[in-house]
């Protein structure tokens, strides 16, 4: 019998290389910093991964089939985080849509099963949204997961539209004002956002600031004074409103305007003790989200609100990020987007370092200033030009920084006073859970932790002294202490 040749293995063919260096034709594969997932990454989406969207540019005939199989994108409300090809751009740079139009774009991307990849795939391939929601019912004949019934109708987005309105909400798309420069180039940014406050922050080159929220004293500390740093030099901050280090960030750049990115509806404040910060941003700076009015966040949306802090800014700095926190999953979008990706570094027997440390590790800059920030961004800074606007504002322009002298907590929880106090034993238990929380292997101040905890001074130093006697923490002079290793 005649043995039959082996099959030869089909070779790929390699990709195309564009003048800017990066390759068409497969998903070019960035530096995968701080690949752990936190809690926040939705389980969907390291599986939509795996989902090589075909490309629409070929034909028509394979829009059927592509809308198919097609793994869920950013769509919202239900859709997975996507990490498809990109796709043309073509149809995001013609400027402004039409009002028409993008009402017609948000009924789109609210349809299910539609995400930001599939979204601009369709509208690059039909010109318009209208265009492709009018070609959705020929998909379902083929097996398509869009069902024409599914697309909201024109009263429902309209209806979305208005009570943005109400609530003080502005509806953007990308070309429009207050629509983030740097997240239009991104792979599928998202086609609307809402914004609530000034849109002419984005005039200045934008930074992210991220980190733990189980942050420590000196964690939060720094991230306030790097934060006004940056921003008297003319970075804006932007960061996602948690509590920790993205609050800490926010109240640090917030006499000179910072943007917060919010997983849910803008008129859903999440952390809820973070409502008051929230207000203050809006008056001296921007909110932003991709949700609708009432939209309450879910873990799906936390990956969604990171992807959009990453693509908005120049570089992400973290501050504290454990093995598996969420703010890892900001870094290694960061890198994946072409960002520049920074790192605190923290003490080796630090929890809270262990993510920070091995993103350095990974050829994050090791920062411990903002002189180091600035001087890594020096070229991308220069790029900014690109946009029609000065890099750095003047010292003229810039606004005092101003020091926060209210107190700080950690968990965002409201402040504790008792003015009868007395010897601070009354609340001692409370009080060493507080302390405990602040304290890392850095030294940090005793009126530091007073201010952050909000307790009075006395019951501060019943804490401390309960904690030395017990051989937890270590002084170092009279006026700083650290936790014990």
């Amino acid at each position: 019998m005649k043995q039959k040749s082996a099959r030869k293995p089909r070779q790929r063919k390699a990709p195309e290389e564009k003048p800017g260096g990066k390759a068409t034709g497969s998903r070019v594969t960035a530096p995968r910093f701080g690949a752990a997932a936190g809690p926040e990454d939705a389980t969907g989406a390291e599986a939509a991964a795996t989902d090589d969207l075909a490309t629409l540019s070929h034909a028509a005939n394979l829009l059927p089939e592509a809308l198919s199989v097609a793994s869920t994108g950013l769509g919202e409300p239900g859709a997975e985080f996507d990490y498809s090809p990109e796709p043309s751009c073509d149809s995001r740079r013609r400027g402004a849509p039409t009002p028409t139009e993008k009402r017609d774009r948000l009924r789109l991307i609210r349809t299910p099963h539609i995400g930001t990849v599939t979204f601009w795939q369709l509208v690059a391939h039909f010109e318009s949204a209208a265009a492709a929601i009018e070609a959705l019912p020929e998909f379902a004949k083929h097996g398509s997961r869009v069902s024409p019934r599914s697309v909201p109708s024109i009263a429902a987005a309209e209806a979305e539209m208005e009570r943005a309105a109400t609530a003080g909400l502005t509806l953007v798309a990308i070309g429009e004002a207050g629509y983030p420069p740097l997240l239009a180039e991104i792979e599928a940014p998202p086609p609307l956002l809402y914004i609530k406050g000034d849109p002419r922050i984005w005039l200045r080159p934008s930074f992210g600031i991220v980190g733990s929220r189980n942050a420590s004293g000196a964690g939060l500390k720094f991230t306030a004074e790097i934060s006004a740093e940056l921003s008297r030099l003319g970075l804006l901050v932007v960061s996602g409103l948690a509590r920790g280090i993205d609050g800490a960030a926010h109240r640090g750049a917030l006499p000179f305007g910072t943007c917060a990115v919010l997983p849910g509806g803008l008129d859903r404040i999440y952390p809820p003790e973070h409502v008051g910060l929230a207000a203050d941003i809006a008056e001296n700076g921007l909110l932003v989200g991709e949700c609708a009015p009432g939209f309450v966040a879910r873990a799906q949306e936390f990956p969604r609100r990171n992807r959009i802090i990453s693509g908005a800014s120049l570089g992400v700095l973290v501050v504290e990020a454990a093995e598996r926190s969420g703010s890892l999953i900001t870094a290694r979008l960061a890198g994946e987007q072409g960002r520049e990706v920074f790192a605190v570094p923290g003490h080796p027997l630090d929890t809270r370092a262990t993510g920070t440390n091995r993103l350095i590790k990974e050829g994050a800059v090791l920062t411990t200033s903002a002189e180091d920030i600035m001087a890594a961004l020096k070229d991308r800074l220069d790029d900014w030009a690109r946009f029609g606007v000065d890099v750095m504002q003047s010292n003229e322009e810039q606004q005092p920084a101003v020091r926060d002298e209210s107190p700080v907590r950690a968990q965002g929880d409201p402040i504790r006073r008792d003015p009868k106090c007395g010897d601070g034993l009354g609340s001692l238990d409370e009080t060493i859970a507080d302390v405990l929380q602040l304290l890392s292997f850095s030294p940090i101040a005793i009126d530091d932790l007073c201010r952050m905890t909000g307790k009075q001074t006395r019951e501060v130093h019943a804490a401390i002294v309960s904690l030395d006697l017990a051989g937890r923490l270590e002084r170092r002079g009279s006026s700083h202490i650290v936790l014990r290793a």
